[in-house]
């Protein structure tokens, strides 16, 4: 069997990389799997960048352009929507051609346009899409917050600076639904939550979607010697050591605030002179005084082996994200036995269990995100719940198992072909 996986990059972003360790944990069971990105950032030979014929720069400034015309020559709605307006045809490929299934992941940004989805369909070929957002089932946005339009039809976006009966988001909805209706989608969410909300869109109406999580690398997330760990990465061997990680520190949809109101808690009090906060991102140094402990900035790191050393070194991740699937960072965290804390969205309550394997805080509740941290690193719980997450993540998100059933998927279609 083959595969051929479609991504935007190959490891910048949450889906490149789980496009990647999918891909890696196929081919290691047996089935040949390919990525075929936009944007390739390594040496592996089972990924296939875009032929060099293929410039995608003008698909992306086109698409920008569209959205910028839309929204009456504004910003706001320029970077948080995709219109996939423009993009590379790909189905006269030799990869392509080879496959016998299709796998979308991450597609925006001009590597495919809807046109180029419609003509994948066209093709005949078996087509998965992993959702890692929810693009795939609204019209232009990620994720949709409170917004309700696309369980009927997408209309007045409140991501446009200029909404309306007819607005952009209406239109794309439009061309959605008659790209769809060239052939068939099996949509794969990575989480239950998400798997819940794709089936609300009226665009999936009569459309196979599933659930099945993300894996992680177990040769590089799992636990080892803190204090080794610690050393490594030159961080304080003595107290306890929160971890926040984040790409853009300055991205409200991060939660940054929450975390500092937390920090100033009086909940968390009893831990002054003991606790760190090591952050991964850039901080400014305003933010940094701004928060009532030490900071040990980490900067950006891309090495999956330091993130892992991290990981290990520390005793506890925040995440005070306000919008979540399913982030490879409380899967990874909990691999290496550290217990997290998040808000109570998205997929975030299917992967840390209350008081089990860590804490799940009230949404957007700063005290209760102090109440969860507080807990996570008191001494009385925090064995027992690094434990419990070593072994969710071992059970839930291993390769064997992400692989099995996805390959399960991938016989079903081809059995259908054949039918």
């Amino acid at each position: 069997m083959r595969v051929l996986i479609v991504n935007t990059s190959e490891l910048t972003g949450g889906a490149a990389i789980a496009a990647s360790r999918l891909t890696d944990a196929l081919n290691h069971h047996g089935v040949k799997a390919r990525m075929l990105v936009r944007d390739k950032q390594s040496h592996r030979v089972t990924t296939s960048p875009l032929p060099s014929q293929y410039s995608l720069k003008w698909s992306f400034l086109w698409e920008r352009f569209r959205i910028f015309m839309a929204n009456g020559c504004r910003k706001r709605g320029l970077w948080t929507v995709d219109i996939a307006n423009a993009g590379a045809d790909i189905t006269a490929l030799p990869e392509f051609q080879e496959a016998d299934i299709i796998h979308l992941h991450w597609i925006n940004q001009g590597l495919l346009s809807l046109n180029q989805i419609g003509k994948i369909l066209a093709s005949g070929k078996p087509v998965v899409w992993t959702m890692h957002d929810m693009w795939p089932c609204t019209a232009i946005c990620h994720h949709a917050r409170e917004c309700e339009r696309f369980h009927d039809h997408c209309h007045h976006c409140p991501q446009l600076q200029r909404p309306g009966a007819r607005d952009l988001s209406w239109q794309v909805f439009q061309k959605k639904k008659r790209t769809y209706a060239r052939g068939s989608i099996s949509f794969v969410a990575c989480s239950r939550w998400l798997a819940d909300e794709a089936r609300k869109s009226s665009l999936l109406q009569g459309m196979n979607v599933s659930s099945i999580p993300n894996t992680y690398n177990h040769i590089l997330f799992h636990p080892t010697s803190q204090d080794e760990a610690r050393r490594s990465l030159g961080l304080p061997v003595t107290g306890r050591l929160l971890l926040f990680a984040c790409q853009k520190v300055n991205n409200v949809r991060k939660g940054l605030d929450y975390l500092l109101s937390a920090l100033r808690s009086e909940r968390l009090r009893a831990w002054q002179g003991q606790l760190t906060l090591v952050v991964v991102g850039q901080l400014s140094e305003q933010l940094t005084a701004d928060i009532p402990y030490p900071v040990h900035a980490m900067g950006y790191l891309s090495e999956e082996s330091v993130m892992a050393a991290l990981y290990q070194a520390v005793d506890a991740f925040v995440t005070p994200s306000l919008e979540e699937n399913l982030p490879n960072t409380i899967m990874e965290a909990m691999a290496c036995g550290t217990p997290c804390v998040g808000f109570r969205i998205g997929g975030i309550p299917e992967m840390i269990d209350h008081e089990v394997n860590g804490y799940v805080a009230n949404y957007r509740d700063a005290y209760d995100l102090a109440c969860g941290i507080d807990y996570v690193l008191c001494p009385e719980n925090h064995s027992r719940l690094s434990e419990a997450a070593a072994h969710k993540a071992a059970v839930t998100w291993n390769e064997e198992k992400v692989s099995r059933d996805y390959i399960r998927l991938y016989e079903q279609l081809i059995s259908n072909e054949t039918d």
